[in-house]
């Protein structure tokens, strides 16, 4: 009995000690006492145990013993085997800041870092521009005619964005702009999001491109140029940065520039001259300033000793000599302006180098460092605007739309997807949100910019899909009454651009968060660079003890002992403390996909996915817990939380499974399953009867559809009709009208009404003639139902409408021609003749 009851208080012993990471010393006292206290229970042979491991501990853990004999051996072996990192991934890796993810990696995540900067919202003045200014630039918008009967934005609203500075957004007001916050920046995109050729138009200036980078490395007098004419719209910018050879892989572009000496403005000055070719490039077919990217040389160094000075980042008119400019790429449907640039032999001087001479060789450090910044806000933003307006229109819509006598919303086969969109916008909007406030409060987030881009079009391509299904033929059937289609087979651009969600997922997410943010990998490769001894002691021996204590974490997690603390209560606290555990099972993970495969692990993307996975969705899941920490808590809401957080932590676990289902090394994955899984797979789908709320809730006149529609243009003031207002006009009366409905049916049913009055409008004047509808009832049915009609009612067109080419049409014999137009030349005139067509 002694025997067991000293191994029991070992085992919590130890076990604190882990999860706490309390050291070495801590360690070897533990054992210490643990000794004593055996050898008074008459345990001897546990307390020799205990001696021989309290002695292994302090000469292997103790600093001023293991740095004489461990530390230099540990230190050798892994020079020999630590991947080498290049310059341009070194580049990379500095780019940004550790937040959150770096919590998440550590395997015990401090909730009190998330939380320490609350999100307040907009000021003022920005909700008041998300308010009116975005809601007048949206009510000027119709898909169709934007997509196929122009083929560009109307001039109207082209001048409205430039008199409003919607291109400004990041400029500071010093220099004439907006100076909106990242929190704003985000929720004017979602509002124009109802329209993805405006959301990009205005997105693309605000994120990546000549503004950001004249902002953070431009020299005064550029600044002073540019900005002011960015801000208004006089200068409209484009970035040149992908190529025929260079699209994910941005760092293999091709294009060059020589330093030389050329003649600018009638002078002789030192400049540089570019050989370039560049492809979908946003913006370029109107732009009138292009930013360009370009690996510069200096072979007869004319600036120093070095050739190969690296990429660079230039300014270039549009009006340069060499450069052509204007023609138009065809983005799947979504007809933003979109271009190749062409540039032979273009000689610019040495200032139009953004940051001038000084930044020459510093491109791509400025790219990835503005990228972590941009990619976080305008496609993450357009996926969570998006996503918004899903709601608002598949749930009016399935509510109106009845077959079999009820409304499809309450089919259960249609409740499904409709849960799904709603969930989706609320962990969007979460993301998008916390992650912008962060910026707000300095951060620049490099890692969550790969998740919120990946993830989030992801889930946009996934609601519009859904989207479209509940919609049926509505959504299938293009014209001007479509306000799906379109959008819909647009999702494949933001999938594609700024780093293909394959490539983010597959690579950078964790193949950069493992060393970026990992609490050690990144000190450790540092000591390995500076071949300095002690901080790679002090690094790979705080590696040793977290991964220890993730250990002790998961299986104890596992096996339902909560570890680290967490400031939520009720469900949320439930669903902290799973964050808690798949945190230090993640950590765990990831430090033996690295020690089992080395260098080997860039190479396994599949491997390197599912660990993105894990992470990802962690992150969404604490988002998600910070927005219903300090949002309103509206009524419906705790259902939509708990299904987001149940589905997203679901989809973590099945990525931790999937990771220890191909790790190469299967006697290692079996012993990791048992820790971080020790009683299986516990997260299932969200039940059934989650689904069903959430689909009645979005799908009617509630306080949870109006929460998640805040901040979408819901007017009908615009110059284009707004269908998502009229199905909120219609869901206002819906109560009201569903129950004639059921009294009409019910009178069909019995016989009481003609069996020829099969439309709903003869069957509501049977009824009204029978006096089973008052006079207001009919009337008010009569209106409602001509409401529904023409919300469902879809556009046809003449024949010939489609064909560009009207002479290769074929008529199939049961169609008429049109009669061709009698033209008279001048020729035909002198001759007194007509010709016509054939």
């Amino acid at each position: 009995m002694n025997h067991l009851l000293v191994l029991i208080v070992a085992v919590v012993v130890i076990f604190a000690l882990l999860r706490r990471e309390l050291g070495s010393v801590a360690a070897v006292a533990a054992l210490a006492a643990l000794t004593l206290f055996a050898f008074v229970l008459r345990s001897p042979l546990l307390g020799v145990l205990f001696l021989l491991a309290g002695a292994v501990v302090a000469v292997a853990g103790l600093p001023g013993v293991r740095n004489n004999w461990l530390t230099p051996k540990l230190f050798a072996i892994f020079k020999k085997v630590a991947p080498k990192v290049s310059q341009t991934e070194q580049v990379a890796l500095d780019a940004g800041t550790v937040g959150w993810d770096g919590e998440l990696f550590s395997g015990r995540p401090n909730w009190d870092r998330l939380l320490e900067h609350q999100n307040k919202g907009l000021s003022e003045e920005e909700q008041a521009f998300v308010d009116h200014q975005c809601g007048v630039a949206t009510g000027m918008c119709n898909a169709w005619d934007i997509a196929v009967e122009r083929g560009d934005l109307p001039a109207d609203l082209w001048n409205y964005l430039k008199k409003e500075k919607f291109f400004g957004m990041i400029i500071p007001k010093e220099y004439g702009g907006l100076g909106f916050s990242a929190k704003a920046q985000s929720a004017v995109l979602q509002k124009l999001a109802m329209n993805e050729t405006l959301m990009v138009v205005v997105g693309v200036p605000n994120s990546l491109g000549p503004g950001e980078l004249l902002l953070k490395y431009g020299t005064q007098e550029q600044k002073d140029h540019y900005l002011p004419r960015l801000a208004d719209g006089t200068e409209i910018p484009c970035f040149g940065l992908t190529g025929p050879r260079a699209g994910s892989d941005a760092t293999s572009i091709p294009d060059t520039g020589i330093v030389c000496k050329g003649m600018h403005n009638g002078e002789e000055v030192l400049g540089v001259r570019l050989n370039f070719e560049k492809r979908w490039i946003t913006l370029a077919p109107i732009a009138t300033v292009v930013g360009l990217a370009f690996r510069m040389f200096d072979p007869d160094k004319l600036l120093g000793e070095t050739e190969d000075i690296g990429i660079t980042c230039a300014l270039v008119p549009r009006d340069t000599d060499g450069m052509e400019i204007g023609r138009r790429h065809c983005p799947i449907g979504s007809p933003f302006m979109n271009g190749p640039i062409i540039g032979k032999d273009v000689f610019i001087p040495m200032d139009y180098l953004i940051g001038g001479t000084a930044m020459a060789g510093q491109g791509w450090r400025m790219l990835v460092e503005c990228l972590s910044v941009g990619r976080c806000i305008t496609l993450p933003s357009g996926a969570s605007g998006s996503a918004r307006y899903m709601v608002g229109l598949a749930g009016g819509f399935t509510r109106i739309r009845r077959q079999f006598n009820f409304p499809v919303a309450d089919m259960e086969g249609v409740q499904v997807p409709l849960a799904r969109i709603a969930s989706m916008s609320y962990i969007a909007r979460a993301t998008v949100a916390h992650t912008a406030n962060m910026i707000d409060n300095g951060e620049k987030p490099a890692v969550p910019s790969a998740i919120l881009k990946s993830q989030l079009t992801e889930y946009q391509r996934t609601i519009l899909s859904d989207a479209m299904d509940v919609h049926g033929g509505k959504a299938v059937t293009l014209g001007p009454r479509n306000y799906l289609g379109i959008g819909f087979s647009a999702t494949p651009v933001a999938i594609t651009v700024e780093g293909a969600n394959i490539m983010t997922r597959s690579l950078m997410i964790f193949g950069q968060g493992a060393i970026r943010s990992h609490p050690w990998v990144l000190k450790e490769l540092e000591a390995k660079q500076a071949d300095d001894i002690r901080a790679f002691d002090k690094a790979i021996f705080g590696h040793i003890g977290m991964a220890a204590g993730n250990v002790a974490r998961s299986l104890s997690a596992g096996l339902g002992v909560p570890t680290g603390g967490r400031p939520f209560y009720g469900h949320a606290d439930r669903y902290a403390r799973a964050v808690n555990r798949f945190s230090a099972a993640f950590s765990l993970l990831a430090d033996v996909a690295m020690g089992t495969l080395g260098g080997s692990l860039k190479l396994r993307e599949m491997l390197s996915a599912r660990l993105g996975d894990v992470l990802s969705n962690l992150y969404m899941t604490s988002m998600v817990l910070k927005q219903w920490h300090e949002g309103r808590k509206v009524p419906g809401e705790e259902a939509l939380m708990r299904y987001s957080c149940e589905f997203l932590l679901h989809e973590a676990e099945e990525a931790i499974a999937g990771v220890l289902d191909n790790l190469p090394n299967r006697p290692v994955a079996r012993a990791v399953r048992l820790i971080v899984l020790p009683l299986g797979k516990r997260w299932h789908m969200p039940a059934d009867s989650l689904v069903s709320r959430i689909a009645k809730d979005i799908s009617t006149d509630t306080a949870l559809r109006s929460y998640l529609l805040e901040d979408t243009w819901q007017t009908q003031d615009g110059t284009q009709d707004n269908p998502l207002a009229r199905y909120n006009a219609l869901l206002k009366d819906n109560e009201r009208a569903a129950a004639i409905y059921q009294t009409v049916g019910k009178a069909a049913a019995k016989g009481e009404l003609p069996m020829t009055a099969l439309h709903p409008e003869q069957r509501f004047d049977a009824a009204h003639e029978i006096g089973l509808l008052s006079n207001e009832d009919h009337d008010f049915m009569v209106a409602y139902e001509a409401e529904v009609l023409e919300m469902l009612t879809v556009d046809d067109f003449p024949f010939d409408e489609f064909a560009r080419n009207k002479s290769k049409i074929v008529w199939h014999g049961v169609q008429e021609k049109p009669k061709a137009k009698a033209k008279t030349t001048k020729k035909a005139e002198n001759k007194g003749t007509v010709e016509g067509d054939a």
